[in-house]
């Protein structure tokens, strides 16, 4: 296999060549006049935001790719799945109200929203991919309807895969309720009972009911938790971790499967946006300081190879002092082990790699 093109664009601008014009020129780039035709439904996946959090893709950024797509008669429309978690985009409505409140409304993006799992997270098709783990992946049914992806990322660390990119938004982000939770499943945090506080923020903020106070101690059923691990950040004094044995790179695995479903008999291009890269998934109604610098946008048809390209990219970077990096602040030295040390991240692209999903081998190409 030889290796796959992966095109980049720095964050320099002039009069006359802005980001937004970046950005054409990178799906230009990938031609995506021949991946796509004239009629077909389009799907631009993209993760909206949880309220209060900033760091998710300018909305702005998604017209410019709506546009291009309407250039070629194709039907584009911005989607996303709800949310496993109890939070602002768990169910259709709040989902869309959380997208409009974050700047993407039509007159913004210049096409509908549509939720792809329906009302309550319960509308799906099954997709066979015989893989290790699933034989069928349960798949946000209007995204496995749509005859192309156009899957826009925001790279940054996350607290369970070590980094979040291409791959997540493609296995975690099309993945229905039920598939969440199939993933997720089996990957309970721990409770530091030493650190636990008795504040019952846990409780308060577990959309499962999994977590209880047991002598003025947080207590988390396993049976009950789905791996979720919201409560992880929500802990003021760090008391719940994630349990950190094989669930771990098991999850990154079936990450990896309904990512290969997701996109199963599709035409599909990625673009990644390494900007605000920030230690926690956009899943939290915040967004703390990031680790390193922005630095561009990558795009490119091999969801494996941008992964790879854009840790690389983020690990030859300076790391911010006074972010969450507990080590790693050295340039080419791993960031994402500085957030998350115990997450080997390398086991997701790997594993894509193995399944045929893309290749870690990859030439970076500069647009500038």
């Amino acid at each position: 296999m030889g290796k796959s093109t992966v095109y980049f664009a720095n964050l320099r601008t002039k009069i006359g060549r802005n980001l937004l014009d970046k950005v054409s020129i990178l799906l230009d780039k990938l031609s995506i006049g021949h991946i796509f035709k004239e009629q077909e439904l389009i799907a631009v996946k993209i993760h909206f935001g949880e309220k209060g959090n900033l760091s998710y893709i300018r909305p702005n950024f998604v017209r410019i790719v709506v546009d291009e797509l309407k250039k070629l008669k194709t039907k584009p429309f911005v989607t996303d799945c709800n949310t496993l978690y109890r939070g602002t985009r768990a169910d259709s409505v709040s989902h869309i109200e959380t997208a409009i409140t974050n700047g993407f409304d039509y007159s913004v993006v210049n096409a509908p929203i549509i939720i792809a799992d329906g009302l309550t997270g319960g509308s799906a098709r099954k997709i066979e991919v015989g893989l290790e783990i699933f034989k069928t992946v349960s798949i946000g049914a209007e995204i496995a309807r749509a005859e192309g992806l156009v899957v826009m990322s925001h790279f940054k660390c996350h607290e369970l895969t070590g980094f979040g990119g291409a791959l997540k938004n493609l296995g975690m982000g099309c993945a229905s309720r039920e598939g969440k939770l199939a993933q997720h499943s089996n990957i309970s945090p721990a409770i530091k009972r030493k650190n636990c506080i008795g504040c019952g923020l846990c409780v308060k903020n577990c959309a499962h009911n999994a977590i209880t106070m047991v002598d003025k101690k947080a207590q988390i059923n396993e049976k009950t938790c789905v791996g979720c691990a919201e409560c992880i950040l929500v802990c003021p004094k760090g008391a719940i971790v994630i349990n950190w044995n094989e669930q771990v790179p098991i999850l990154q695995k079936k990450m990896v499967e309904y990512a290969f479903g997701a996109q199963k008999d599709k035409k599909a291009v990625y673009l990644n946006f390494l900007t605000q890269i920030s230690p926690a998934c956009d899943c939290y109604g915040h967004n703390d300081y990031p680790i390193t610098r922005d630095i561009g946008i990558l795009a490119s048809t091999d969801p494996v190879a941008i992964d790879k390209a854009s840790v690389d990219l983020v690990n030859q970077e300076l790391g911010h002092n006074n972010s969450a990096l507990k080590s790693g602040f050295n340039k080419n030295e791993d960031k994402f082990r500085g957030v998350y040390p115990e997450i080997d991240w390398t086991v997701q692209l790997d594993y894509a790699q193995k399944i045929g999903l893309g290749n870690i081998d990859y030439e970076l190409l500069s647009i500038d």
